[in-house]
């Protein structure tokens, strides 16, 4: 795999989505999910927060104003999604976030910089998980907390339609991972998992951006089609994915 070109797919991807906006909006916002993780991640006065792949600033919005006793940072690879974060966090004056652009292989960051980092629905983009979940643990204090959240492929789906699936819309899809993937990739970094519970996302893609979608279908078997729901109208799909929500200690 070429990492780099992988990482651009992504950037560029990403760019478009959040350039237009809504539809990406209404594909990945759920009110209780977000709630749900806010309670979870257990956020303590004083903490150094990194919001790893925050996009548009899903979870370090809430997470910088709820906290303004923390510091929250958001990394991503997304210069034009980034910028639009800055501006809107000082026109509501959260001194206490900023956003940081990376390359999309090694963090801007010293190592044991954070007390706690978070990431929601963007792992799976990511082209050398082991090189990035190592730099997680490397800029993760000892006895730091990791929060995954990420939808994984369902038990049935043994050749991974799922990500034949993903990988229509070109914006660097790599892989959902399974809860026992998770614990043995983390494991290899020296984060044990602690703790996790289960949410699901409905999941639209429009057909004129899953270009062989009718190919990826007439080859799935139905069990596993319908495993994940999946409603097809005459202008877009609809998948229900898992989503696996775990955290970890380093």
């Amino acid at each position: 795999m070429d990492i780099k070109a992988s990482i651009e797919d992504t950037r560029k991807g990403f760019e478009e989505s959040f350039a237009t906006g809504t539809f990406y909006n209404r594909q990945t916002q759920d009110t209780e999910h977000l709630e749900n993780i806010l309670r979870y991640i257990g956020v303590k006065e004083g903490m150094k927060i990194l919001d790893l792949g925050t996009g548009s600033g899903y979870l370090a919005f809430p997470i910088a104003k709820n906290n303004p006793a923390c510091e929250v940072i958001g990394l991503d690879i997304v210069s034009g999604a980034l910028g639009a974060n800055s501006t809107r966090a000082k026109e509501e004056g959260l001194a206490n976030l900023s956003f940081v652009s990376y390359d999309g292989i090694d963090f801007p960051f010293e190592s044991e910089t954070f007390d706690l980092i978070v990431t929601r629905y963007s792992l799976h983009h990511f082209p050398d998980i082991e090189h990035s979940i190592g730099e997680v643990s490397r800029v993760l204090k000892k006895g730091g907390h990791f929060f995954i959240s990420d939808p994984r492929p369902n038990d049935c789906d043994v050749d991974r339609f799922v990500d034949k699936y993903m990988q229509l819309k070109k914006d660097g899809h790599i892989k959902f991972y399974t809860k026992d993937e998770w614990e043995t990739i983390c494991g290899h970094q020296r984060l044990s998992l602690i703790d996790s519970f289960d949410s699901s996302i409905r999941f639209p893609k429009k057909k004129d951006t899953a270009y062989g979608y009718e190919d990826v279908l007439a080859n799935a078997d139905k069990a596993v089609k319908d495993s994940y729901e999946l409603v097809e109208t005459d202008t877009e799909i609809f998948v229900t994915e898992g989503v696996n929500n775990i955290m970890f200690e380093k």
